[in-house]
């Protein structure tokens, strides 16, 4: 009796599998993700089948359809001129075939100034300064809002500002901000401030991927900041100390900041149903010194097909001749990442990629180290930072591309969630984060042949299953 049951319990299993199975290979997804998801059906059927429906990169139509609506609509009702965008001859040859917007929300655009911030005590400072000096708006998008120490500091200080006539827009995760509640966010509303969360999670609404993972601020039009430090204690010295995770931020200044308003102003639509259009947002007599940075804000997200950020990450890997640092928390490279990284060691560029030593998701730490021995084998040097987490996510090849962005060298950022990167195209800028770079590599350990090859095999067996469901990571 004990023997039928069970097989017939196998037998429905079985056809669960295969039923899903088929409904996953017909939704048409890259080769690698469609036979991840099937063998994680096949093997664990009723919780495969759970994290694919609540949790797994489904393509939302509806969704799709009402972001590239709102890129529309944003972009028909801005009928302030563009006085801040540079011509494909003023910049380097370097990508040049994709300028002009064709990357993301903006074209090549002058940065009256470009600070680069390695601290969170330095950019949450600076953050609550430029606050405080706002006349008109401030505008910040962001994944991770903590209402800890930093996150009401920064709270208080949007509250004096709305208090002051500043109009306050946040527009926030709805997962990852979901400790910030309506109790914490109640002085800034009563004091005028909107407060408007993106994708909540309900099991009913399928939401838990499609995460808006942006750091967006821009006060009055003229400053903006993005990067990878989210609202949160742990990535300031001040409350974490010598544990705070190490990370990379910007502030830029002039017409390159309008880059930044779309992207936020597209979101802010999405959520709100409001424009944001007129001088005081886009703002036309910015004054831009001989020297300025060209820069480019590129943003990306599930609801277009471009990838821009994939597609600008990957070639200007094949672009590269000398160098390429990559400092990335997240390391789990697609085929076109590994190939890209491969083709540059394999011309004699010299292509290091800096990650942490300890993960704080240990399942990406083990598939990042899965992808070692074939980067290492061409010439890829990795050093693995630690013991605090290195959270910054930036990239400099030669002395042509900068980018600080929130992007992770994933799936998820490259495919499943709304980023945004920064890419600053002047020698200058590259030498910072190459300085920056190489002050990393004191507390950083470099990965050998020899490291890889003592993984004991049940640590091998951890990583190889864990690239095998990389895609869906």
């Amino acid at each position: 009796m004990i023997a039928e049951w069970l097989s017939l319990i196998l037998s429905a299993l079985a056809v669960w599998a295969v039923i899903f199975s088929v409904y996953v290979v017909s939704e048409r997804r890259s080769p690698a993700s469609t036979i991840s998801w099937v063998l994680t059906l096949g093997f664990l059927p009723i919780v495969g089948f759970a994290v694919y429906y609540f949790l797994g990169p489904r393509r939302f139509d509806r969704k799709k359809r009402r972001r590239a609506q709102a890129q529309q609509a944003v972009k028909e009702a801005l009928v302030v001129p563009d006085d801040g965008a540079v011509d494909n001859g003023d910049d380097v040859e370097f990508l040049v075939a994709m300028n002009n917007g064709a990357l993301g929300a903006s074209a090549h655009r002058r940065a009256a100034s470009l600070t680069l911030l390695f601290s969170g005590v330095e950019t949450y400072g600076q953050i609550v300064d430029d606050i405080g000096q706002a006349k008109h708006h401030i505008n910040m998008e962001y994944y991770i809002w903590e209402p800890d120490s930093i996150g009401t500091r920064l709270r208080d200080a949007l509250v004096a500002s709305a208090k002051r006539g500043v109009a306050v827009r946040l527009h926030l995760d709805g997962v990852g901000s979901a400790k910030a509640n309506k109790r914490f966010w109640r002085p800034l509303t009563e004091a005028g401030g909107l407060v408007s969360h993106f994708n909540r999670l309900a099991i009913r609404r399928r939401t838990g991927n499609f995460r808006t993972h942006r750091k967006i601020i821009v006060v009055d039009g003229r400053i903006g900041y993005s990067g990878g430090m989210n609202i949160i204690d742990v990535h300031s010295e001040e409350f974490s100390g010598e544990n705070a995770w190490r990370d990379t931020h910007l502030r830029l200044e002039g017409p390159a900041t309008r880059g930044l308003q779309m992207v936020f102003n597209e979101g802010w639509y999405d959520s709100t149903g409001e424009i944001l259009d007129g001088v005081e947002f886009f703002p036309t007599n910015t004054v831009v010194q001989d020297g300025a940075r060209s820069v480019q804000i590129v943003s990306s997200g599930p609801d277009e097909s471009r990838n821009a950020i994939h597609k600008l990450i990957a070639s200007s890997l094949f672009a590269s001749v000398r160098r390429v640092y990559i400092t990335t928390p997240y390391f789990v490279p697609d085929p076109t990442i590994c190939d890209a990284l491969n083709a540059a060691a394999l011309r004699g560029a010299d292509v290091r990629i800096l990650v942490p030593r300890k993960n704080d998701l240990k399942l990406i730490g083990a598939a990042s180290r899965s992808y070692y021995p074939g980067l290492l084998d061409v010439g890829v040097r990795i050093f693995e930072y630690g013991p605090r987490m290195v959270h910054a996510k930036t990239l400099v090849v030669d002395d042509m591309l900068a980018l600080v962005g929130t992007a992770n060298v994933d799936n998820r950022s490259f495919r499943l969630n709304f980023e945004v990167g920064v890419a600053c195209y002047d020698g200058d800028v590259c030498e910072q984060l190459v300085a920056a770079f190489e002050g990393d590599l004191a507390f950083a350990t470099e990965v050998t042949v020899e490291m890889v090859a003592d993984y004991s095999r049940l640590r091998r067996l951890g990583q190889s299953f864990a690239r095998l469901v990389s895609p869906l990571l």
